[in-house]
């Protein structure tokens, strides 16, 4: 499970950096946020 919410913080990361790089500053910001707590040194929203 770890490992699994590992990866799905990784993509939202990633696809927040695209997004910031399209100018789109609100979504990227919230989806590098997300990222974070979903990762697994951040705040896990599913444990």
């Amino acid at each position: 499970m770890a490992t699994l919410l590992w990866i799905i913080a990784v993509v939202l990361v990633i696809a927040g950096i695209l997004a910031l790089l399209r100018r789109q500053i609100l979504w990227g910001a919230v989806l590098i946020i997300v990222g974070l707590l979903v990762g697994p040194g951040g705040v896990s929203i599913f444990a």
